[in-house]
């Protein structure tokens, strides 16, 4: 959803939903890496039953990534897209279902923030380029020293568009991918597969919601299963709690902000592009080789407990003295539709409502005053109430005054502050560094500096570099004339500005004045504010939207051709007689075609990615769809400071004039253009273990063409049709390997058919309610939990696993001694004396001698004890084999043993290949073919 910082405010707020992930770690034996046993109880200490991937979450990261190097072709993309699923699978375990639903064509409405953010990453991309081949000839020219440019083929992220190739080869590697799983992995072998990729309509997300709903409407759906669904997206909290299931969780990366990069002309850390010198970089110690590269550490999941999210709200949401009953469900469903007013994918935020203000706060409070006087709620089951709506925004649109002005006041505060930092650190700064093999050494570095060499040179060196810079350095009274030299005639007035000051964007419409409603409508709109008629269009537009976005997130997908045709949004005080608006959509609408979503969201500069006669559209000057395709664009900043967070004025695309255009060059398609240019579904894949498995290997004995019901008694309650599909996986058939670097499944014993859930008349309801027979969750917050700190004023750290009652692990003083005797010296003490006694020891030439590894860790597990026991440790042979799974991740010894075996090349990939699949023979030299 496109509220940055939605999931900062949610955890901030509500810091008892997030729980610290607890992960197996595969071991190595004599260099092969031995696979997890994924069968086994989850060390979390709870079982999901259904595991749901949002796999654009997880291929963006896999074929591009930030932190570490990028996967030199197309086929270690698809290992690493293997190696991120097996590890989401090993931390969550899922016991009956896996769904992989990967974006296939999307509504109109989000089809204009996809070509937005294409548009966006295309041109930046290109002035990226631009400005780092300027600054490079510059710095060549003044003398700098750069490493040669590296010439390689750019990755172009826009690919993973449904109707690429790209997205083709996936859902090929992805069926190899589970067929594998399901013939050699034991945790796999109960479990029902469902693969919906590209080729089927609708958003990831919104694919999984509309199974969830549609497998609750049946009989036979178990009213307590435990889902868990992998994603970053913020509205996937939305649409959890729109569910109305119990037991709902949230797997997603823990984010780390401010990870440090490489400059990309000299590779050097600690500056950017565009503050590179060329300077030579200077040796950094012993293992110079490693001084400008990071330590690759595996990113961190964390859980999101939507049940407790649930306890937060129903204390916050539950109010008295209502005229009606309270219904805490749909004062969920409430909450879930102001979150809209905040932003989303579909509508721009209101000018009022700034998540960073506390807008949902506002929303709420506002809500709980008002809603004595609605008469109930403002939503049921996805449908809006517009009567009451319109009393909570004009409400809002009350303080929307006092609002801007409190923006601008904190806005100057802060830009005060700034200020005066700045002026500090310069009065603060020293007068004189000394440099070179004197300058001193960052608290912390890893290698120890050289000895000194020739102090005395280097000393006189020194001098004679501050006498030059004193001489020709003025003094701070100095001033200057015009032409730049010191002015004899004493000071003049400084300017109010700091000369370092960042140059503040223009805001023609400064809210904050009186006015602000007429500067917006005619900077925006090019309207007069005064002119009824535009604004109520407007506004029923967002009206709208409002309800297309409700009705998204509960029902399914209102109408795929709708979508809000302006670039900003209108005031909240404008919603007056929105009660009278109608709300209703056009039915039996279809969605775009894959190729013609294309041509709908991607640049001229990505054009490659289509036949050439279509591509042609985009850049023939005499094609009647060219000023869809601008190379330049504006971007309005709409009082945002970074240009990502603003506008792009771009053309919206009209869908008359592109079909007619593309219905002239629809004859060029070849036979695979016009395969990859349908629409597919869903398929389901089983192995030979699972009960449905001879159900399914029948039905191709038969050869029947007529879709059959899935009897649910032996897929775990799961219900909907069946029907042969023409590229099957089948028993006793070869699995062709479309990653070379992969051998073929010549014993494979799994099989997949098409598969379609359950249908249901175009005006039938999902009802937003808890199921009968559903069980609440036992309580998780207590009392000290709705306090910001707790842990006797402590800050508050995440819980790890989900047992509130685990006794965590801990060293005691003696452990850390001998974690000081036996950890590396150099790491431990980094520093010009790493060889020093450490501190607070005494009697060092009389010490022991380190024990040797083998010794240290019984020693270390000696003084392992739970918190608050009296009695010594268990002995390991009398350690229960549950209580160790769950209990390892937790020992300190073995966390800092996996994190020095974490920096060991080749850790994951043993004599079998990455991930441990059998290599092909002739295929062990060639990593695969180029992108």
């Amino acid at each position: 959803m496109g509220v940055p910082a939605f999931f900062r405010w949610l955890s901030r707020k509500y810091p008892s939903i997030i729980v610290n992930c607890v992960e197996e770690k595969a071991k190595e034996c004599n260099g092969i890496k031995v696979p997890i046993d994924t069968s086994k109880p989850n060390p979390n200490e709870v079982e999901f039953d259904n595991l749901y991937l949002d796999m654009n979450g997880i291929i963006h990261p896999c074929t591009h990534p930030e932190d570490k190097p990028a996967p030199k072709n197309e086929d270690e993309m698809m290992v690493a897209i293997f190696e991120y699923i097996d590890r989401i699978f090993n931390i969550v375990r899922p016991r009956r279902l896996l769904y992989m639903a990967i974006d296939g064509v999307a509504p109109r409405a989000k089809m204009n923030q996809q070509r937005s953010r294409r548009f966006r990453a295309s041109k930046e991309g290109m002035e990226a380029a631009e400005e780092k081949q300027k600054i490079r000839q510059e710095i060549l020219a003044k003398g700098g020293i750069l490493p040669p440019e590296e010439v390689k083929e750019r990755f172009d992220s826009n690919c993973i568009t449904p109707g690429t190739e790209f997205m083709d080869n996936l859902a090929k590697c992805l069926r190899y991918y589970i067929a594998d799983r399901l013939n050699s992995d034991p945790g796999w072998k109960n479990l029902t597969v469902i693969l919906s990729d590209a080729s089927a309509p609708g958003e990831g997300e919104h694919k999984i919601m509309d199974y969830i709903r549609r497998q609750r409407a049946q009989p036979n759906h178990d009213p307590n299963t435990h889902h868990c669904l992998c994603g970053a997206d913020a509205d996937l909290i939305m649409l959890g709690l729109a569910t109305h299931e119990p037991n709902f969780t949230i797997i997603r990366e823990e984010f780390k902000p401010n990870k440090p990069k490489p400059c990309a002309l000299c590779n050097q850390m600690g500056h950017e592009v565009k503050d590179c010198q060329g300077l030579p970089r200077e040796k950094q110690g012993k293992h110079d080789q490693f001084a400008d590269s990071l330590p690759v550490g595996e990113q961190e999941f964390i859980f999101i407990r939507l049940c407790v999210l649930r306890e937060y709200l129903e204390r916050e949401l539950t109010m008295a003295s209502l005229p009606f009953t309270f219904d805490f469900e749909r004062s969920v469903d409430d909450w879930v539709f102001m979150c809209f007013f905040v932003g989303n994918d579909f509508l721009p935020h209101l000018p009022s409502l700034e998540i960073r203000e506390g807008a949902i706060d506002r929303l709420v409070n506002i809500y709980k005053n008002v809603v004595h006087k609605t008469g109930g709620y403002l939503t049921e089951s996805g449908f809006v109430n517009l009567q009451r709506v319109q009393m909570i925004m004009l409400a809002v649109g009350e303080v929307e005054d006092s609002i801007f002005k409190k923006r601008k006041d904190d806005d100057d505060n802060f830009k005060r502050r700034q200020k005066e930092k700045r002026k500090r650190m310069k009065r603060d700064q020293p007068s004189f560094i000394p440099g070179g093999q004197f300058s001193p050494q960052a608290l912390g570095n890893r290698s120890s500096p050289q000895a000194i060499s020739n102090p005395r040179q280097a000393a006189f060196e020194m001098r004679m570099h501050d006498r030059q810079n004193s001489t020709t350095s003025p003094s701070p009274n100095t001033s200057f004339t015009s032409d730049g030299s010191p002015s004899p005639a004493g000071g003049i007035k400084r300017k109010a500005e700091d000369s370092d000051s960042e140059p503040e964007p223009e805001d023609n419409i400064r809210l904050w004045e009186t006015g602000w409603k007429q500067r917006y409508y005619k900077n925006k709109f090019d309207v007069d504010a005064s002119d009824e008629k535009f604004r109520r269009k407007v506004v029923q537009s967002y009206v709208e939207g409002l309800c297309w976005v409700l009705r998204y997130y509960y029902q399914g997908c209102a109408s795929w051709n709708w979508y809000y045709p302006f670039h900003y949004a209108p005031f909240a005080s404008d919603f007056e007689g929105i009660a009278d608006m109608p709300s209703n959509f056009e039915k039996g609408s279809k969605p775009f075609k894959p190729l013609e979503q294309l041509m709908g969201v991607f640049p001229a500069a990505s054009g490659n990615f289509l036949p050439p006669t279509w591509r042609k559209l985009m850049t023939d000057p005499e094609s009647s769809i060219i000023d869809f395709y601008p190379e330049d664009f504006a971007i309005d900043l709409n009082g945002k400071k970074y240009a990502w967070q603003g506008v792009a004025l771009l053309p919206f695309v009209d869908e008359r004039r592109l079909r007619a255009a593309l219905e002239e060059v629809y004859p060029d398609l070849t036979p695979e253009e016009s395969r990859r240019n349908s629409l597919g579904g869903d398929v389901l894949f089983v192995g030979k273990h699972h009960p449905l498995c001879d159900f399914i290997v029948e039905q191709y004995k038969t050869k029947s063409t007529e879709p059959v019901d899935i009897p649910p008694e032996l897929c775990h309650g799961i219900q909907g049709k069946l029907t042969l599909n023409e590229n099957a996986v089948l028993p006793d058939q070869t699995v062709e390997s479309p990653v070379p670097m992969l051998r073929d499944l010549t014993q494979n014993s799994a099989v997949s058919i098409s598969f379609k859930d359950p249908q249901f008349d175009e005006d039938f309801v999902f009802k937003a309610v808890v199921l009968p027979g559903a069980k609440k969750p036992a309580p998780v917050l207590k009392p000290g939990d709705w306090e910001k700190t707790n842990n006797d004023g402590r800050p508050w750290r995440p819980q790890l696993g989900f047992n509130r009652d685990r006794k965590p692990v801990h060293l005691d003083q003696s452990a850390f001694r001998t974690l000081g005797h036996t950890m590396p010296r150099e790491r431990g003490m980094p520093g010009m004396y790493p060889n020093a006694v450490p501190l607070g020891t005494y009697g060092a030439p009389y010490a022991r001698p380190l024990l040797s590894p083998q010794q240290q860790i019984p020693k270390l597990l000696s003084n392992l004890r739970p918190q608050e026991s009296w009695r010594g440790p268990t002995p390991l042979f009398q350690t229960t084999p549950q209580r160790t799974a769950g209990a390892a991740p937790l020992l300190a010894w073995n966390r800092m043993l996996q994190s020095q075996n974490q920096y060991q090349p080749n850790q994951f990939q043993g004599l079998g290949g990455p991930m441990g699949y059998p290599q092909r023979p002739e295929d062990r030299m060639d990593r695969g073919r180029q992108v």
